[in-house]
């Protein structure tokens, strides 16, 4: 999967293209962020043209919601073979449409290929190294594939169009299209929790995602040691934790904290941070694609698949690192916003000197 440039027997054509179905069902958070770079380069190539999206659960109408271009996102219900009659009758309506370019942009996924097979499309394109059988008019190797998630179909696309699939080609941004008032709002909220804060109403302002799935969740004590840390090396930050969805504090309930179970409402608060660290889950995609400074941390999942990229962003491997160490490699990592550090951690574990050149933010709302 390493984007080598290699052509289609047959490139699709860029004329007589409206109806396009990109076919993702998938309930997950991050995967389905993680498909707006597919979006904008869809429209890119196919301006005017409509596109629908086939997700699992309610969450990709919320973030395809500022989408101008998509009009339908069909959401099959959760674990869908337990409601069989809502699943058919979701697929029957989708049936009645024929698209004219259906996009399978996962690889090795045998239910997104399946629900491509059973839908009417004059193009069908998705990753495969067997051109027959497939189910697909473009099957693409997967060689083509790049190891970024996001990527990926965007270097499909680009493969079935005839055009470079090199590492060196820009990609789309993830990105929720947040609008002018919920920008609006988000940096209200901000401004009334550094006002109820014991903390200086100081910047940057960092926000803090403590939660993921499984063994990519820090526990407890790492945080603190790793906020201590953060802390100390930068005195003037206002600290926000970002609560989870279960509605719990990971922190102990140390730090102002902001909850909200809108995916949308949570994007616009982070948007109005300067920085938001937090660990490889969902909402390091949310926090990317709300176009703030994100630093996703890994100890688990390959970050070259799913690392925040763009201005600003940044991946940390820890699985070496002391949470102490990690905070210190991500003040020294933005010195623009978090300060300059003069020298590295030394071997006792004595905290470096800091540059105190000040960091000149934007404007707190008035």
């Amino acid at each position: 999967m390493n984007g080598a440039p290699v052509q289609p027997p047959d490139a699709m054509p860029r004329k007589g293209i409206f109806r396009i179905l990109v076919c993702r069902p998938n309930h997950r958070l991050g995967n389905t962020i993680l498909l707006t770079p597919l979006i904008a380069e869809l429209e890119r190539h196919f301006k005017g043209s409509e596109i629908d999206v086939l997700s699992e659960g309610d969450i990709a109408k919320e973030v395809f919601s500022t989408y101008f271009s998509v009009k339908n996102v069909y959401c099959l219900p959760k674990r869908g073979f337990k409601h069989p009659l809502s699943f058919l009758r979701l697929l029957r309506q989708m049936r009645r449409t024929r698209y004219d370019l259906i996009i399978d942009p996962c690889l090795g996924s045998g239910f997104s290929r399946a629900m491509t097979r059973l839908l009417h499309g004059n193009y069908k394109l998705g990753f495969s190294d067997r051109r027959e059988g497939a189910g697909l008019t473009h099957a693409a190797p997967t060689q083509v594939a790049m190891r970024h998630m996001a990527k990926r179909p965007v270097n499909l696309l680009r493969w079935a169009l005839g055009q470079p699939t090199t590492s060196e080609e820009s990609y789309p941004l993830l990105d929720m299209r947040l609008a002018d008032a919920e920008l609006a709002h988000g940096r209200h909220v901000i401004d009334e929790l550094l006002s109820a804060s014991r903390q200086t109403k100081s910047l940057p302002v960092v926000g803090i995602f403590a939660n993921a799935t499984g063994a990519k969740r820090y526990p407890m004590e790492w945080w603190r040691e790793f906020i201590d840390t953060f802390k100390t090396l930068c005195p003037s930050a206002s600290i926000i934790e970002l609560i989870p969805m279960h509605g719990h504090s990971m922190l102990g309930s140390e730090w102002h904290g902001y909850y909200s179970s809108d995916i949308r409402r949570m994007a616009a608060v982070m948007a109005g941070m300067d920085m938001v660290i937090t660990a490889d889950c969902g909402v390091m995609h949310l926090a990317a694609a709300a176009q703030v400074s994100t630093v996703g941390m890994f100890c688990v999942t390959d970050a070259s698949v799913y690392e925040p990229y763009g201005p600003g962003n940044s991946a940390l491997s820890t699985q070496d690192l002391s949470a102490r160490e990690a905070a210190c490699r991500i003040v020294a990592a933005h010195p623009d916003m978090l300060g300059r550090l003069r020298f590295v951690l030394r071997d006792d574990n004595q905290l470096p000197l800091r540059d105190t050149s000040p960091f000149k933010p934007r404007a707190l709302t008035p």
